[in-house]
């Protein structure tokens, strides 16, 4: 029997067509200025990898052309040089074989060299996540239930070193039949590793070896039964993660052990606003540099809610929900000067762009729209 993807389960929307002009003198050899960024979209169409220039003086996004033909971009990383770029292609084949793409690229004049594509352990690949060395690649696949890792060498990838099958489901009949491995992370420190599971309600936890590319199992996190974790992220203090749930829209805030990598609940936060009964799927999370603003994004309601952040402890005190400027974001994420925040409405087939406050993390209440198929994922450079 056929396996149904997230993307046949929520199906689509129109799209908004509303252009941008393209700045003059963004670029120069594919070096930025202060003000002037390119930014690599990633597209769940033939044409994955899409090219934009950034102007923060204005925040103006403008289309400038194909970066790479490769399908079905679900997810985009970069290294820290911003040298090479890794791309997870959220496919049901690759090469003959049943699984998704795993590929990288060397950013040559602002444009993509590709370097290597490798098969993933399974279908539907839609996340790769780059230790703190640089030396391994972690790939998970959501429709196959597996995990994966490469060795990386000059932003070449290796075939499959590791991997592993989940096997566990949660209640929810329509969402959680089979496991669903979502996300990859590496703790601060870069001696754990963490695979979100959003049909099987856990966080599997591993010591990575960058060395080998191989992980060895380290524990599990439990999430509610049918909340499905959907991504993790560390805050700046170093012993606070925060646990996106898509499918009862919840965060875990989380205490993070340094000694031994596990989390543990400390608060369980409601994203919906009281009487909303509709379809919901909580979506992903931004955290400021600072530490001080920490932004979730929600899908089906289609709206960004902010909070301010304890610096220390991490707890979390909500300031406002806001428009998110169309349907179905599947990303978003603050530009370099942290004035702009960009969010992918992938429904909407457009990149919305808000004026932020950095001193109150508030959001402008109107945005511009600029047309993208499918975005995914958006990723300065």
């Amino acid at each position: 029997m056929k396996q149904t993807t997230r993307r046949e389960f929520l199906t689509g929307g129109s799209a908004i067509a509303l252009g941008a002009a393209i700045a003059p003198g963004l670029l120069r050899a594919g070096k930025v200025s202060s003000s002037s960024r390119r930014v690599f979209v990633g597209s769940h169409t033939e044409n994955g990898i899409l090219i934009y220039d950034w102007d923060a003086r204005t925040g103006t996004l403008a289309p400038a052309g194909v970066a790479a033909r490769i399908p079905s971009v679900a997810w985009l990383t970069c290294s820290r040089d911003r040298d090479y770029i890794y791309s997870a292609s959220e496919l049901d084949s690759f090469n003959g074989k049943p699984t998704g793409e795993v590929a990288s690229f060397r950013v040559v004049g602002g444009k993509l060299e590709p370097l290597s594509a490798r098969n993933s352990a399974g279908t539907g690949t839609c996340y790769v996540a780059l230790d703190r060395t640089e030396r391994m690649l972690l790939a998970v696949d959501y429709v196959g239930a597996n995990a994966a890792s490469f060795r990386v060498k000059n932003g070449k990838l290796s075939e499959v070193v590791w991997s592993e099958h989940y096997t566990e489901h949660g209640p929810m009949a329509d969402r959680q039949q089979t496991a669903h491995a979502h996300f990859a992370s590496f703790s601060p420190d870069n001696r754990f590793a963490y695979i979100n599971d959003l049909g099987g309600d856990s966080i599997h936890i591993y010591r990575p070896d960058p060395a080998t590319a191989r992980m060895r199992p380290a524990g599990i996190y439990r999430s509610a039964a049918g909340a499905g974790p959907r991504t993790l992220h560390f805050h700046s203090n170093a012993h606070t993660a925060y646990c996106m749930n898509e499918l009862n829209s919840t965060v875990d805030v989380l205490e993070w052990s340094k000694s031994d990598g596990s989390l543990t609940l400390v608060k369980r936060i409601e994203l919906l606003p009281a009487g909303y009964s509709g379809p919901t799927y909580g979506c992903d999370t931004v955290i400021s540099r600072d530490g001080r603003f920490v932004y979730f994004a929600n899908r089906g309601d289609d709206f960004i809610y902010i909070f301010r952040a304890d610096a220390k402890s991490g707890e979390l005190t909500p300031v406002k929900r806001t428009n998110c400027g169309g349907k179905m974001p599947r990303n978003f994420t603050l530009d370099p000067t942290e004035r702009w925040m960009l969010v992918a409405n992938q429904f909407s087939d457009a990149i919305s762009v808000f004026a932020r406050d950095p001193e109150t993390g508030l959001l402008a209440e109107e945005g511009k729209s600029i047309a993208a198929p499918k975005p995914m994922r958006i990723l300065f450079v």
